[in-house]
C-alpha cells in the first residue's frame, strides 16, 4: 500500500517536536486563514485578530513561564531536547517572521479590500474639515473627560502599565530659550470608550478613525503650552500565570487576590511603534526590564484586536460566512419531555451543527420539573450565561437541592466565574471549588428524579464548557443518558469533587488524574497485541493537544508493530509523524475553519469490535494528571457508528480546510488520490443538520466503512 512521504530516523532528529514552536505554527494555520483569499473578508479579519489575541495568551502564559524558568537558573529540558533559552531564541524568530506576515496581511490585502468594499481606516488629519470638527467635538465631550496624562519626571515615577493595555508616550517641551525642559508623558487608551469610531457619513461608506490617532492628534489639549515632538503607540503584555497556594484557607479569596497581581505582573514584551525614536525605545525597555528581544516594532496595525468592533456589524452580510442557526437534534424533535426522550434511548449531541438549546433544556426542565430531587453540576467556564445559573437558582427556589461544583482557575475567566459563583452561592445553591491541586474540567451534569418506576438519575457528558455562546462557535460533542452505569459513575464523581472520599470504582466512566493515563495506555497496547495477533489495528484520535511524552511513545510502538493511526489535533502536536521506522503509519491533521474544532473522540478498532469514547481531556500531562477529567464510552451502536462513519470520517475526508503534519513540524495541504470533488468537513456537518445530506452511521452501517478513506494513498503538496 502507497505510503505518505517518510524520512528516515537521523542521529539528530529529536523524536518529539517542542511544544511552543508546534503551538505557534497552530496560530500560523490561523493567519493562513486570514490570508485565504477564498475566505469571506470579514471572516478574514476575524482570523487576523484571533491571531494576535492568540500571542497576547501564549506571551502571557508560555512566554512568561520560559522567562521565569531562565530567571530562576532551572536548566529543566523540554521533551524535544531544547532548553529553556534555546527555546525562548526559537520562540522569537518565528513570531518575528509570523507578525512581519500579518502585517503585510494587514497592509497589502485586508486593508485594501476593505476600502474596496466600502469600509476604511483613516488618520483624523486625511478628513475633510467637516468631519474633522465632528471629531474635534467628540473628542471635547467624550474622550478628554476621561484621559489623565501621566507625566515621567523626578516627581512622577513611570506608572504602572495595566497588561494589554494601549498606551500613548509623547515627548513634550516646556519653556523657552535655554530654560525649555524636555518631559515625558504617557496617555493610556481608555478601554471603557469604542476603540474605532464609525463617522457619521450622508453615503454608505462606513469610514473608521482609531481611538488612539484621535487621542494623539488632540494632545495638545492634554499638555497645553507646550511644545509636543511627537507621539508613539506601545504596548505591555505581562506574565499573567497565576501563582496560588493551593492549601490557603479561603480559595475563593486567595484566586482574587492573585488576579490584581496578573495585572501588574512582570512585562514579557513590548509592542511599539516602528517611528518611536530609538532612545525613547531604549529608554522604555530598561524601565521595564526588558531587553531587545523583547520588543517588536510595528509599522501597520497595533493592538489588532480592536477590529473585532467591526465584526458586529452584519450589514454587509456578504462579506461573512453565511448565516447557519443550528436547527434542535433529530432526536428530540417533537418531545416535549425531555427525560422521555432520553427514557427511549442515549441522545448524542453534535455541536454546534445541533443547538446547544437541547443541553439547557435539559436544565431548565430539571429545575421546574416537580418530579427532580436534586441536580449536580460542574462549571468550568459559564460565560455568564443565565438560562444556565438561572436554571440552578429557580432549582433552589423550588425546594431541589441544587450542587454546583465552580472552578475558580479557569484561565482567563477567574474573575467571572468568581461573580457567578456568589450569585449562586447567595441563591441558596451549594457551591464548591472541587480538590486541592486540581482543575475541575470534566463536563458534568446529573439530574435526580423520582420517576414513576422509582429514583432514576439522568446524566448529561460532553467535551464543551456550559456556555451556549462560545456553544454557537465551538464543535464539541454531547451524550445525555440516563443509564443505570453512567447515573452511578456520575454520583460517584460528584461525590468525590464535593466530599472526603477515595475514589471508588467506576464501571463505564474513566477518570483522571486516577486512571485516565493508565487506560489510554491500555488502549493502545490492546491494538498492538491485536496487529501481532494477525489482526487489524486502527486508531484515530482527536483532540486539542498531543504533548505527553509517555503516549507519544506508545503510539510509536503501535506505527512500528503495525497499528494504523490518523490524529485529528487542532493545536500542540509533539509527536513527529511519517518517520521511517518510527512513525510511518501514523498521520496527522489539524482543521481550522469557520468552528473551532474542540471535540476530543478516540476510535479503537479491537478487533472488528470497535470501541469509540468521548472526553474533556487532551492528551497532555495536566489533563492526565493534574485535572479532574471524564473520558465515556458511547455504548448505543446507533451512535456509536454515527460518531465512526460520520464524524471521523468526514473530518478525515476534509481536503479544503485540513493540514498535515510532516515530520519537520511544519503542516502543508494535501489531496487524496481517490477524491475528486473536494471535501469541506465542517459545511459537510451543516449540510446533514439542514437535511441536505444524508445522515449515516444508522444500525446498518458498516463499522468502519467511512474510514477507509485515510487508508488511500496521500500525496504531499
Amino acid at each position: 500500500m502507497a505510503r505518505k512521504k517518510t524520512i528516515p530516523v537521523q542521529p539528530t532528529l529529536v523524536p518529539f517536536l517542542n511544544r511552543e514552536l508546534s503551538w505557534l505554527e497552530f496560530n500560523q494555520r490561523v493567519l493562513d486563514e486570514a490570508m485565504n483569499m477564498a475566505v469571506p473578508l470579514l471572516e478574514r479579519i476575524k482570523f487576523l485578530c484571533i491571531t494576535y489575541s492568540n500571542l497576547d495568551e501564549f506571551f502571557e502564559v508560555r512566554v512568561g513561564a520560559l522567562k521565569q524558568q531562565i530567571e530562576t537558573d532551572d536548566l529543566t529540558r523540554g521533551i524535544d531536547g531544547l532548553s529553556a533559552s534555546q527555546c525562548l531564541r526559537s520562540v522569537t524568530r518565528r513570531v518575528r517572521a509570523m507578525t512581519a506576515k500579518a502585517e503585510c496581511c494587514w497592509s497589502d490585502q485586508l486593508r485594501p479590500s476593505l476600502a474596496a468594499a466600502g469600509i476604511s481606516f483613516v488618520l483624523p488629519t486625511e478628513l475633510a474639515e467637516s468631519e474633522r470638527r465632528w471629531l474635534a467635538q467628540y473628542y471635547r465631550e467624550k474622550v478628554h473627560p476621561v484621559l489623565t496624562p501621566l507625566a515621567i519626571d523626578p516627581s512622577h515615577p513611570f506608572p504602572q502599565l495595566l497588561n494589554k493595555s494601549l498606551n500613548l508616550i509623547t515627548r513634550i517641551r516646556l519653556g523657552q530659550g535655554d530654560a525649555t525642559v524636555e518631559r515625558l508623558a504617557i496617555v493610556q487608551v481608555p478601554r471603557v470608550l469604542p476603540a474605532t469610531l464609525l463617522l457619521p457619513r450622508p453615503d454608505s461608506r462606513k469610514v473608521h478613525v482609531f481611538l488612539s490617532d484621535l487621542i494623539g492628534t488632540h494632545l495638545d489639549q492634554l499638555f497645553p503650552d507646550t511644545v509636543i515632538d511627537g507621539w508613539w503607540a506601545f504596548r505591555i503584555t505581562r506574565n499573567s500565570e497565576l501563582y496560588i497556594e493551593e492549601e490557603a484557607s479561603n480559595l475563593l479569596k486567595a484566586v482574587e487576590a492573585e488576579l490584581h497581581n496578573r495585572r501588574k505582573g512582570e512585562a514579557v514584551r513590548m509592542e511599539i511603534s516602528e517611528s518611536c525614536p530609538e532612545s525613547l525605545r531604549n529608554e522604555l525597555i530598561h524601565t521595564l526590564g526588558l531587553d531587545l528581544n523583547d520588543v517588536y516594532n510595528v509599522g501597520a496595525l497595533m493592538a489588532p484586536g480592536r477590529l473585532m468592533s467591526m465584526l458586529e456589524d452584519q450589514s454587509a452580510r456578504e462579506l461573512f460566512d453565511p448565516p447557519f442557526v443550528a436547527p434542535i437534534a433529530a432526536a428530540v424533535r417533537g418531545w416535549t419531555d425531555l427525560f422521555e426522550a432520553i427514557r427511549e434511548g442515549d441522545i448524542l449531541l453534535h455541536h454546534p451543527y445541533e443547538s446547544f438549546d437541547t443541553v439547557v433544556r435539559f436544565l431548565q426542565q430539571a429545575a421546574s420539573d416537580s418530579r427532580v430531587l436534586a441536580i449536580k453540576q460542574t462549571l468550568y467556564r459559564t460565560g455568564g450565561d443565565r438560562r444556565i445559573v438561572g436554571a440552578l437558582m429557580d432549582a433552589v427556589k423550588k425546594g431541589k437541592q441544587v450542587t454546583a461544583v465552580v472552578e475558580l482557575k479557569a484561565r482567563f475567566d477567574e474573575a467571572n466565574n468568581i461573580a457567578w459563583a456568589r450569585r449562586l452561592a447567595e441563591a441558596g445553591v451549594h457551591v464548591v471549588y472541587g480538590l486541592v491541586g486540581y482543575k475541575i474540567h470534566c463536563k458534568v451534569s446529573l439530574v435526580v428524579r423520582n420517576d414513576p418506576d422509582g429514583i432514576r438519575r439522568y446524566v448529561h457528558l460532553g467535551t464543551g464548557n456550559y456556555n451556549a455562546s462560545t456553544a454557537r462557535f465551538y464543535t464539541d460533542i454531547g451524550l445525555l443518558t440516563c443509564h443505570p452505569d453512567f447515573g452511578e459513575d456520575a454520583s460517584i464523581l460528584f461525590n468525590l469533587l464535593t466530599g472526603v472520599c477515595q475514589p471508588r470504582p467506576t464501571q463505564r466512566l474513566v477518570l483522571a488524574p486516577f486512571e485516565l493515563h493508565g487506560r489510554v495506555q491500555s488502549l493502545i497496547r490492546r491494538e498492538i497485541a491485536h496487529v501481532r495477533a494477525g489482526l487489524p489495528g486502527r486508531i484515530i484520535a482527536k483532540m486539542n493537544a498531543l504533548v505527553d511524552e509517555e503516549t507519544i511513545l506508545s503510539l510509536y510502538e503501535a506505527s512500528k508493530a503495525g497499528v494504523e493511526i490518523d490524529l485529528i489535533i487542532r493545536g500542540v502536536c509533539c509527536l513527529r509523524p511519517g518517520v521511517l521506522g518510527l512513525s510511518e503509519r501514523i498521520r496527522v491533521c489539524s482543521i481550522v475553519d469557520r468552528f473551532l474544532e474542540h471535540s476530543r473522540l478516540w476510535f479503537f478498532a479491537n478487533s472488528n469490535q470497535p470501541e469509540v469514547w468521548v472526553t474533556s481531556a487532551d492528551w497532555m500531562p495536566r489533563n492526565f494528571f493534574k485535572r479532574i477529567e471524564v473520558a465515556f464510552p458511547i455504548i448505543d451502536g446507533r451512535l456509536r457508528d454515527r460518531v465512526i462513519n460520520e464524524i471521523l470520517a468526514l473530518t478525515l475526508a476534509d481536503t479544503v480546510k485540513a493540514r498535515w503534519l510532516k515530520p519537520d513540524g511544519t503542516y502543508v495541504m494535501t489531496t487524496t488520490v481517490s477524491q475528486t470533488t473536494p471535501v469541506r468537513s465542517q459545511a459537510e456537518f451543516i449540510k446533514i443538520t439542514r437535511g441536505s445530506r444524508h445522515r449515516v452511521g444508522n444500525a446498518e452501517s458498516q463499522p468502519d466503512k467511512g474510514l477507509q478513506v485515510r487508508l488511500k494513498p496521500v500525496e504531499e503538496v
